[in-house]
């Protein structure tokens, strides 16, 4: 795809109208009241809206050129499974046998809307019970392999994503050798800490399970937005739950965690590398959408020098903390 046609077609995007949205659901055949609640969603556009019998969905609408064709409907299929086995996702709705759903160019997929609340991460059982459902997640995660959709590396999401923020002429002149010598520093250690842990299992993840992805109920969680799922190592799916690395909240996590499937240990030894990347890439992901209207209004404090150097400050103390290796366990 031609620049000029990537960039058309992200024009569009930004100009997705709510009567563009009310005509793509009455083509995929659902009556859709003219109510349409946006969610908190920047890199789709997602609305929650209820038909005439009063059943609330909600539709995804996918950014064009991030995903093909092809890495959406492996992400659906994953979702698709783990429901069959009974694990609280919410997979889409097919219609005439399709998930993946096309209007006009804009593709997009339904799913039944369900609520909940945030996680209570003091609580030993709600830590438990996420655990058990991670563990059966990646117990279906390793069954089969993806073959279309990436995986979580290094080279991806902390070397690729330091070129992209130093060419990209985002940081300030006079922040910008302390972002690039600290950043640098930081994914050299990264470096020996995976090459140190030796060959890790990759498998299927949620890929972004934070505290917001899952929704709970008086019945337990149920996990949403598989839209970053791609293969990695399985403590990606865990770490990014706990607010710090208190022991006690890992212990409960893993003993329900291993109810269904063995924890490599060795893999804690990623964490602080996995953060750092993450670090890193949030930053290229905010940059590399800076030309959206909708991310400069909602992220408005982001690309000001403020901004910058409180990263600097930030990638400082994540190196510290990768100097200063300890053994949780």
């Amino acid at each position: 795809m031609s620049q000029e046609n990537s960039l058309n077609d992200n024009q569009n995007f930004y100009q997705l109208t709510p009567d563009t949205v009310l005509d793509a659901l009455e083509f995929a055949g659902f009556e859709p009241q003219a109510a349409l609640l946006a969610l908190n969603s920047y890199e789709n556009r997602v609305y929650q809206f209820r038909d005439y019998a009063e059943k609330r969905y909600v539709v995804k609408f996918y950014r064009p050129n991030r995903w093909s064709d092809e890495q959406i409907i492996e992400e659906h299929l994953f979702t698709l499974q783990l429901a069959e086995q009974e694990i609280p996702v919410i997979p889409p709705i097919k219609v005439n046998q399709q998930t993946l759903l096309n209007f006009k160019g804009f593709r997009f997929a339904v799913y039944m809307c369900k609520g909940g609340r945030s996680p209570n991460l003091d609580d030993k059982n709600t830590l438990q019970w996420l655990g058990r459902f991670i563990g059966r997640i990646h117990l279906l995660g390793e069954a089969e392999a993806y073959a279309a959709r990436p995986q979580l590396t290094l080279q991806d999401f902390g070397f690729d994503s330091l070129t992209f923020l130093l060419e990209g002429n985002f940081i300030p002149s006079y922040i910008l050798e302390a972002f690039k010598s600290t950043s640098e520093e930081i994914l050299t250690l990264c470096l020996q800490r995976f090459d140190e842990t030796g060959k890790i299992q990759q498998l299927r993840l949620h890929g972004d399970c934070h505290p917001s992805n899952v929704l709970w109920t008086d019945n337990g969680p149920h996990f949403v937005d598989f839209d970053d799922s791609r293969t990695g190592p399985a403590v990606q799916d865990l770490w990014m739950l706990l607010t710090n690395n208190d022991n006690s909240q890992w212990n409960e996590l893993l003993t329900g965690y291993e109810d269904f499937r063995e924890f490599d240990d060795r893999e804690m030894a990623l964490v602080e590398p996995l953060r750092a990347m993450r670090m890193l890439h949030y930053s290229r992901w905010l940059a590399s959408r800076w030309q959206d209207p909708s991310f400069q209004h909602n992220f408005p404090w982001f690309n000001s020098n403020r901004y910058w150097e409180d990263q600097v400050l930030s990638l400082k103390e994540q190196l510290a903390l990768l100097q200063h290796r300890t053994n949780m366990f």
